[in-house]
């Protein structure tokens, strides 16, 4: 990750953190200040995700690079 950014949580965790901030705000028991933090921390786990996802996809690729035999493909996502 780039140096202005604080060290990452484990993926697993931030997605474990996002999946119920997402509970919560779905439950619809929140006050509209309360859903609205809620919602900007979804956000910033949201940010931190695709930036923990976007390094693994670098290193598999610097990985790949460095194997010659090995040849990059594009991943298909399940739509999950």
């Amino acid at each position: 990750m780039s140096g202005n950014r604080s060290q990452p949580k484990g993926l697993e965790k931030s997605l474990a953190e996002l999946e119920a901030l997402v509970q919560r705000l779905e439950e619809g028991e929140l006050s509209l200040e309360a859903a609205l933090k809620e919602f900007e921390k979804g956000v910033k786990l949201t940010r931190e995700c695709q930036a923990a996802l976007k390094d693994a996809e670098q290193k598999v690729e610097i990985l790949l690079n460095k194997g010659g035999d090995a040849a990059a493909v594009e991943f298909e996502a399940d739509g999950s």
